[in-house]
């Protein structure tokens, strides 16, 4: 008679049950992808329109619906909608707002294969992978060419000091710290180089020369190529989209050093369409991705290896060793601050 081997009832149990969950596992329905994508997006209009278009035409199943923001506006709806996200994925605008909304989590973590394109991990990348660099520019000086030929005593700011000019009193537009993520760059760069005590002190006399704080950081380099102002303080790649355009502006760079922003990009936590989203996230760090800005009139330079920058003399300049975890740990404070003791935020320039 043949003899059969008897195995622990344990054993045929967990059989039993291994086979049940392979079973409804080959059987359980395929979770349908997203048919859509929200964005938030800080950049100009245009660019945020044509990476709508170009990332439509390379996903032709998902529709992008993107709503411009600055970024100071964009972390405070990101607050405001924290128990019930309406943005799938952030795109644009320093770093210094997404490092602060992921010390508030208001990020989602995600480990792109393509960050290892990015230039400098180090200092384009999170360590926790919260967000990722998808541009660098730098701050400059806007002026107006025909004020300068009509005022023969001015000349083109070429240090930060040089806009405490008399010259320039109500002359001078920058944007307001609680909204543009430009501004914010602006006053850390100037507590950088000066120290707290000095440059706060240097931030309410060059608020003293403010003609009209603006809600867009970029806006100023429109207005003072319409003349409305003579002089002001814009990331150097939106003064180059204007002068591009027929403004007549002249860019000049503090000779002391300018601070920079890296334009970030995270994942919303609680986003309702995440796959949707992470495709985004993969497709921004490739280097064609980074290389169609200036076809949309933005002259950002890429962070990715492989991609060729437009203007690349808009980063050979004295660049300070812009601190992002120290602007963006001290960002509310900074801002607070800066609204209560120096210039409030009401009638803010769109």
């Amino acid at each position: 008679m043949k003899r059969y081997k008897r195995y622990p009832i344990w054993l045929v149990a967990l059989l039993i049950l291994s086979f049940i969950v392979s079973a409804c596992a080959r059987s359980a329905p395929k979770k349908a992808e997203s048919k859509e994508l929200n964005l938030l997006c800080t950049p100009q209009v245009e660019w945020c329109e044509g990476m709508k278009a170009e990332f439509e035409k390379k996903y032709p199943d998902i529709t992008v619906n993107f709503v411009r923001m600055s970024s100071g506006e964009s972390l405070t709806r990101l607050r405001n909608e924290r128990d019930n996200p309406q943005f799938d994925i952030w795109w644009g605008g320093p770093v210094d707002s997404f490092i602060a909304a992921k010390k508030e989590g208001l990020l989602e973590a995600y480990k792109s294969p393509n960050a290892k394109n990015l230039v400098d991990p180090k200092l384009m990348k999170d360590p926790d992978d919260y967000w990722v660099g998808v541009y660098v520019g730098s701050l400059g000086f806007a002026t107006n060419k025909n004020f300068l030929q009509d005022h023969p005593d001015a000349k083109a700011p070429e240090s930060w000091d040089d806009l405490l000019d008399p010259v320039w009193k109500g002359q001078f537009m920058m944007a307001h710290p609680s909204s543009s993520g430009t501004a914010y760059t602006t006053l850390c760069t100037i507590l950088q180089l000066k120290g707290e005590e000095e440059g706060w002190e240097y931030l309410r006399k060059l608020a003293g020369q403010v003609l009209q704080f603006t809600k867009s950081g970029s806006a100023p380099a429109r207005f003072i190529g319409q003349g409305e102002a003579a002089v002001g303080v814009v990331f150097s790649h939106d003064i180059v989209r204007e002068i591009e355009k027929g403004a007549p502006l002249v860019l000049s760079f503090p000779k002391e050093g300018t601070g920079y922003e890296i334009g970030g990009m995270g994942i919303i936590k609680g986003a309702k369409h995440p796959d949707a989203a992470k495709k985004w996230f993969d497709w921004a760090l490739l280097p064609e991705t980074q290389e169609l800005g200036p076809k949309y009139g933005a002259y950002q330079a890429p962070t990715v290896k492989g991609a060729k920058p437009a203007r690349p003399e808009l980063l050979q300049v004295n660049l300070i060793d812009y601190d992002f975890e120290w602007c963006g740990e001290h960002k509310k404070e900074f801002v607070d601050k800066f609204t209560n003791e120096i210039a409030g935020a009401e009638n803010l320039r769109k």
